[in-house]
């Protein structure tokens, strides 16, 4: 990733610089390009815009010709009305623009954010760093060079020295690194990611942070914690199941109020003996989004030194084959006893996510219970592949949710958790089956929600955002890292549950 700095004024540009001139709607140009010295000129700029049709809308591009090529290049960036969504959508389109621009000699991408209708506030500089970083984001493993990189961004706007701005561009570089974390904890191949190298790259990077702890329980801590599900779905793999405990509990918290976060962390999902198919495995070397997102969140909140206690929950398992995987019609109990008839071994997340929900509850005293998943197919039917489900138990809990999702540039979209499927998950032998049927993602929530007991209980079922097949706006090939953000965001406002969320 490049490193990102804020200026209050245009640098003096050289012959390695790419310049980035956001576009208004209607083709307006910002206010600096029109005044004196300016680094290019506003009549070649607006001829350049009506020859390529570009009026302005977020996301198309213009290239500008440089008589003497200092800068470099200078690319126009549609951004619309400059809401936060077309800012990110500018600063992605034109972070991508000028990597390709470094294979020719390009080391800077200049990125003026103020606009033509008035300066950049904080909410506007946070923003912009944070895409800048994540859209710079990429994940190689080759034998061959890495291709010639940026090596700076730097974001321009006249009010960055304003303390609002330099927070707000502090909290977007530690979120953009944080979920660049989580990118990287997902995208690494299952044959290094196993349950016990997901635990040790959460204790090297969180426990050297201030007011930090992670305690990882081993196969001997889980069957005498009764971690049913956990056992259950790892008993396949020659690599055993773990459950990662990262919690961060800084002076001054709030007392009696402790969020907890419980993520998937699937290492390798071959269905079991339920097994996939070739084309349905391929990418489940990232089913541990939900786990990655939850530790990024702890890490960003640490970071920021956030005046709220936080635990993430991360229960780590492969889903293998062998002669000691669980099977159908096996009969698992949990953490506090709660039991589950297994009907589709393929239905594991849920297993290990009723485990980390109920020791949340029962032993790290949650006084709120956030989960985050890769769960089910459904919700990537239902949503598409940038909206998460959200299923929650509590209306505020869910408004705040959504409010922080709105905020970080993740949607969400509550679904109901619809008491008529409930009796889908009923057994003849077991508290509940695991693989109730259609509609699959709400009756997956319906049955992870009695784990979570009286608690506020929300659940993001991230199956379609979690995982991107192309780069759009700051989103990258790959891992998203896609929650974290949301996360951050409700924590930063103190983890809402019954108030409407602010965020200053």
């Amino acid at each position: 990733m490049p490193r990102v700095e804020v200026l209050t004024t245009l640098p003096e540009l050289g012959e390695d610089d790419v310049l980035a001139v956001p576009v208004g709607s209607g083709a307006a140009l910002p206010a600096w390009l029109t005044g004196p010295g300016a680094p290019v000129d506003a009549a070649l700029l607006a001829g350049a815009l009506r020859d390529t049709g570009n009026t302005g809308r977020p996301g198309a591009v213009t290239n500008v010709p440089v008589p003497g090529r200092r800068p470099r290049s200078v690319v126009a960036v549609g951004v619309g009305d400059a809401t936060l969504p077309e800012l990110r959508h500018c600063v992605g389109v034109a972070v991508r623009r000028a990597q390709t621009l470094a294979e020719h000699g390009a080391r800077r991408l200049v990125l003026p954010v103020d606009d033509a209708a008035a300066p950049a506030g904080a909410e506007e500089v946070r923003v912009a760093v944070e895409t800048a970083l994540l859209a710079g984001y990429r994940f190689r493993d080759t034998s061959a060079p890495h291709p010639p990189r940026l090596a700076t961004v730097t974001v321009v706007a006249t009010d960055a020295g304003d303390p609002a701005a330099v927070a707000a561009a502090r909290a977007g570089e530690v979120a953009g690194r944080s979920v660049a974390w989580a990118r990287d904890l997902v995208n690494t191949p299952s044959n290094t990611k196993d349950p016990a190298w997901l635990a040790a790259e959460a204790g090297e990077r969180l426990a050297g942070l201030d007011h930090v702890t992670v305690h990882v329980l081993d196969a001997d801590d889980l069957r005498a914690g009764g971690f049913g599900g956990v056992l259950a779905v790892g008993g396949g793999s020659a690599t055993p199941p773990c459950v990662i405990v990262a919690s961060y509990r800084p002076p001054g918290a709030a007392a009696g109020h402790h969020p907890v976060l419980v993520g998937k962390g699937i290492t390798f999902d071959t269905g079991g003996i339920s097994i996939k198919p070739t084309a349905g495995m391929r990418e489940m070397k990232t089913d541990m989004a939900g786990g990655a997102a939850v530790l990024a969140a702890v890490d960003a909140a640490a970071r920021l030194a956030l005046p709220v206690a936080v635990t993430a929950v991360v229960p780590a398992a492969e889903n293998a084959v062998s002669g000691s995987s669980y099977r159908p019609s096996d009969v698992v109990r949990h953490v506090g006893g709660r039991t589950t008839e297994v009907l589709n071994t393929d239905a594991e997340g849920r297993m290990v996510l009723a485990d980390g929900l109920a020791h949340a509850r029962l032993h790290l005293g949650a006084t709120v219970l956030v989960d985050v998943a890769t769960l089910t197919g459904a919700m990537k039917v239902a949503l598409g592949t940038r909206t998460a489900g959200l299923y929650a138990t509590s209306d505020g809990l869910a408004d705040a949710l959504r409010a922080a999702a709105g905020h970080a540039g993740e949607p969400v979209w509550r679904m109901p958790l619809a008491e008529e499927h409930a009796d889908l998950l009923e057994s003849a032998v077991a508290d509940a089956n695991n693989a109730p049927g259609n509609p699959g993602g709400t009756t997956a929530a319906l049955f992870l929600r009695p784990f979570a007991g009286e608690l506020p209980w929300a659940h993001l079922d991230v199956a379609g955002p979690a995982r991107a097949g192309s780069d759009d706006a700051e989103v990258v090939k790959g891992g998203t890292g896609y929650g974290a953000r949301t996360l951050l965001r409700w924590l930063e406002a103190g983890a809402p549950v019954d108030a409407p969320m602010t965020v200053d």
